[in-house]
Parts: structure tokens; sequence; C-alpha cells
């Protein structure tokens, strides 16, 4: 993968100890991280960095053409800021949850609304938007974990380079700025070009 440049930030707990889902939900919720934005990876906590402006002005620029369909249409929920997915849960506590730039899920595999609650599983198509505190390795992990946890489809999309990497079970494919984005089976008849979900 191209565009990614920095180095992993140092983890906020030392691995010594494991982290599990569900103790990680109860510290995120916590005055010790209050102020704090966090993800659990293997076990260990790890911050999250804020991102910058072509980063979040493509998140919103893309995910409101995903909002428009999805709702116009009924067709489910889409959610958006790095909401919490709980993708992986081991019997040796290494559990993770990672936040996910913009996630869709239809009408039958998302949560009842009115729950407030961290979500259990992958959705059926997620949106990683990279920022340069992205690794490769990383983006590597949580396209596994992703998968894993049951996602149909992933978006990488890269600001830098004005393109688009989509992710199935069966491999990749790198859009360009003059190549269309489609649903796919996931989100059948929703198509952006990709140059439109890039700041002009």
């Amino acid at each position: 993968m191209d565009a990614i440049h920095a180095t992993p930030m140092p983890p906020l707990i030392a691995p010594d100890k494991y982290i599990s889902a569900d103790e990680f939900l109860e510290l995120a919720n916590s005055p010790l991280y209050a102020d704090s934005a966090i993800e659990l990876v293997g076990g260990v906590i790890l911050p999250m960095s804020y991102t910058n402006r072509q980063h979040s002005e493509t998140l919103s620029l893309l995910a409101a053409r995903l909002v428009a369909f999805v709702y116009d249409n009924k067709l489910g929920r889409v959610y958006s800021g790095d909401g919490g997915f709980v993708l992986e849960r081991t019997n040796s506590g290494r559990d993770s949850v990672r936040g996910v730039d913009i996630a869709y899920m239809n009408s039958a595999n998302a949560p009842d609304p009115s729950v407030p609650s961290i979500i259990e599983g992958a959705p059926d198509l997620a949106v990683e938007i990279i920022s340069p505190s992205n690794t490769a390795a990383d983006i590597q992990m949580k396209l596994f974990q992703l998968f894993g946890a049951g996602a149909k489809l992933v978006w990488v999309v890269y600001p830098e380079t004005r393109s688009v990497q989509v992710h199935t079970a069966e491999g990749a494919n790198m859009l360009r700025a003059s190549d269309t984005l489609t649903g796919g089976d996931v989100l059948p008849g929703f198509s952006v070009k990709v140059a439109h979900i890039f700041p002009a």
C-alpha cells in the first residue's frame, strides 16, 4: 500500500497484561480516558491521533453521499467518526475494539438504534481514510480483523493520491480519480466518481 509513512505510536498501557474487550469498554468510558481517543488492538490500548483537514473533509464528503443513498432508500444505517466495533474476542484476552471512519450496516444487521452500545462484529462496509499517522502494517492488520469479523467490503481511501483501494474477501482493486466507486453487492445502486469524494 502507498501513502502510509508514519511509525506506530506506543501503547498507553504496557502489554504485561492484556486488556479484554469488556475491560477496555469500562476503561474507555472512565474519567481516566475522558479526553482521549483510544482503541484496543490485540489486547493493548493504543491512542488514536487527531486527523488533519484533508482527512476530515474527505470523510464528510463520502459520508454525506452514503448517508443520502442509504437513508433515502431505507437500506440500513451509516456510522461515522471512528465508531467502535468489537472485531476480535480471544481466549487469551487479546481482543480488538477498533474505530472505523465510516461504516454501513444493512437493516438486517444493524443494532437497535434506541439502545446506545458498541457494535459486536464488523460492518457490512467499512471505510478507512488514510492519515499520516497510519502505518501499512496496521492497515493490513485492520483488514484481516474486519474480514475476520464478517465485513464484506472495505474501502481504503488515500487523500494524498486521490485514490481508493477496494477490498473484498477475494482480493483488492485500486481506483483512481477518473474511476467510479460502487457499492457492489453490498450496496447495490450506489456509485460516485472517485474524484468527487475528495476536496476540490
